[in-house]
């Protein structure tokens, strides 16, 4: 069994729910289990929704009810031909805007919120599951919310998912394909919830992980993942296989594709991930599992707004304690550390969450002068960058002779070398990595 994932923007209108429909059915020899967004732009409308309701503006959020209720209308009427599916599909979208307008008129909490932003995940998935009915293909609707659970500390319970959803899977012999919804879920309390990090992408590896599928496909309207930003550089070229640490970190310094954390259910189950293109379903995509490509840079890619933080102090030389006083205030404040670099009488550190900066800064002067450097960038360099290479360091530091570097990161990963420079040189500094690693393996 492949699972497979599509995106908001993949099940973005009727044509492109035509679309999905045809990949996701075309003749193979298992039964695939298929895990869908709500259709782009629909969460941001519930969203706005539960703001306004969060405000009181009941008017507010009745009006844009009715916009979105408008939208579907048009759609059902673009997608279904038989009147059997159509109205269907009427009357469970018609169910879903009543249950969002009768909670319009209640006491507005986050759980009511959640319940709202699930109605679009509900919405796509049906849509699908009547479209596929109407085409004579034996689907089975798998809800979500009656298999997807997270634990007491909000994390998902992977042995919980596994236990509800192979029954259900099992129960249907005769089903030719399975649909699901991503991002929600039911969380230890049994309200309605969802995965935040990761979304869609999350439901999918966590299935995946739990059917032990043989591949898990992300599709999505890009063309895997690039060895470098296509926004900054001219020429880039998807990377065809990565490791999945590799891949994590693409994911966390720039590479909006895959959030790291989705990834890990399939890692740790040895589950190869596919990266696909919607718009170029024949294309090769981006493969991810836990094989590395000795000796090989992959990639390039580039976090923004990030602030650097450096505190000198001279009760820092020869004195055990001080780095942990440090990063107390950090963890105070919830504010996580991207970069850090140490001298032995310095500490200098990246954030960039903001949030508490003047509190931080504050607390660290108790025990050192500090300096901040605003409106930084991370360029990341990714591959096989274990120490007993030669020259990969070497290669990025020469390419980076003529730009600024504010901090350098090498060692604490096998994967990567991070450079810390100024915003206004972040096209700088990727044009000169892409000539310099790349220039003889023809991704420019």
């Amino acid at each position: 069994m492949k699972v497979m994932k599509f995106g908001g923007t993949s099940v973005g209108s009727p044509a492109r729910i035509k679309s999905v429909a045809e990949l996701i059915t075309a003749p193979c020899s298992q039964r695939n289990l298929v895990v869908l967004s709500a259709m782009s732009g629909t969460t941001n409308t519930l969203v706005e929704i539960s703001d306004y309701l969060h405000k009181g503006n009941r008017e507010g959020a009745k009006e844009t009810i009715g916009r979105l209720k408008s939208l579907y209308a048009g759609h059902i009427a673009a997608l279904y031909e038989s009147e059997k599916y159509k109205k269907e599909a009427e009357q469970y979208i018609n169910g879903c805007f009543s249950l969002i307008s009768n909670i319009t008129k209640q006491l507005f909490t986050s759980v009511e919120e959640k319940i709202i932003l699930a109605q679009g995940e509900l919405i796509s998935t049906h849509m699908m599951y009547y479209y596929l009915l109407e085409k004579g293909v034996k689907a089975v609707l798998l809800p979500a919310l009656d298999f997807m659970r997270t634990d007491a500390n909000g994390e998902p319970d992977s042995d919980a998912i596994k236990a509800r959803l192979l029954p259900l899977i099992e129960a249907e012999a005769d089903a030719e394909l399975f649909i699901t919804q991503g991002f929600i879920c039911r969380n230890f309390h049994n309200e309605v919830d969802n995965l935040l990090r990761g979304g869609s992408d999350y439901t999918a590896s966590l299935v995946g992980a739990a059917v032990q599928a043989s591949e898990i496909q992300i599709w999505t309207d890009i063309d895997g993942m690039h060895n470098n930003d296509p926004r900054v550089v001219e020429g880039t070229s998807p990377v065809r296989h990565l490791n999945f640490d590799e891949a994590a970190e693409l994911g966390y310094f720039g590479a909006k594709i895959l959030h790291p954390t989705c990834i890990l259910p399939a890692k740790y189950a040895n589950i190869p991930v596919r990266l696909l293109n919607t718009m170029e379903p024949d294309a090769p995509g981006t493969t991810i599992d836990n094989n590395l490509d000795p000796g090989t840079i992959k990639a390039v890619a580039a976090k923004d707004n990030i602030t650097a933080i450096k505190i000198k102090s001279s009760r820092m030389l020869l004195a055990h304690g001080f780095l942990r006083k440090v990063f107390e205030i950090f963890e105070s404040y919830h504010t996580s550390i991207d970069m850090i670099c140490t001298s032995e009488v310095g500490v200098s550190m990246s954030i960039d969450n903001t949030k508490h900066l003047s509190e931080i800064v504050t607390d660290l002067k108790k025990y050192g002068t500090v300096t901040v450097d605003t409106d930084m960038c991370i360029v990341c360099v990714v591959g096989d960058m274990d120490w007993e290479n030669l020259g990969f360091e070497s290669r990025a530091m020469d390419a980076l002779k003529d730009i600024p570097v504010r901090m350098v990161s090498y060692g604490g990963s096998n994967y990567n070398i991070s450079f810390l420079v100024k915003s206004s040189d972040k096209r700088r500094t990727l044009c000169a990595l892409s000539r310099f690693l790349f220039a003889d393996t023809g991704r420019s």
